[in-house]
């Protein structure tokens, strides 16, 4: 399989295998309310949080990486909009799943060596996709804590599984 492939299969697994479904776990346990409260002017609530990760993840992959028109306004993802609702929420990461899906199996090879320029800053196609695994993977925890905050529930992401158990070497 080649690096490319395996980097693809990693994104998919990390961004749509784990962070997707922990998101929607979330909002299944928050009410309409619950999606924009926050705990203070600087945290972000869970509902700007999801539009900042669709937010980026369009610029950096999407418009970067699939050569799209970079429209996003970033400081509109840290305004509160009441209006948008859960549904609208998951509507969203469902439609960018759709457009990440297509524009990461359509790369080359050698688009992962290549540099682009987001937000002024120089990346390889390889960095870009790896930043944006991590700025998932860093959303959802906040998001994730923000739920429990909010709900006093457990997420369970593990139910089922010993997370205890050791490695077993053989």
């Amino acid at each position: 399989m080649s690096c490319k492939n395996q980097l693809i299969d990693q994104f998919k697994h990390r961004v749509f295998d784990e962070s997707y479904p922990r998101i929607f776990k979330c909002l299944g346990m928050l009410n309409e309310e619950q999606i924009w409260n926050s705990p203070s002017g600087n945290i972000p609530s869970v509902g700007n949080l999801i539009i900042h990760l669709c937010g980026n993840a369009r610029q950096w992959i999407l418009s970067a990486l699939g050569d799209k028109e970079d429209n996003r306004d970033r400081e509109s993802e840290f305004i509160i909009h009441r209006n948008i609702k859960k549904s609208d929420l998951l509507f969203l990461m469902e439609n960018l799943r759709i457009n990440l899906i297509e524009t990461l199996d359509q790369l080359e090879e050698e688009d992962l060596q290549k540099i682009y320029v987001i937000q002024e800053l120089k990346e390889s196609g390889f960095s870009v996709i790896i930043h944006v695994i991590e700025h998932f993977s860093y959303h959802t925890g906040q998001i994730t804590t923000l739920t429990k905050l909010q709900t006093n529930q457990n997420t369970d992401y593990y139910g089922g599984i010993n997370l205890n158990s050791l490695n077993n070497l053989n």
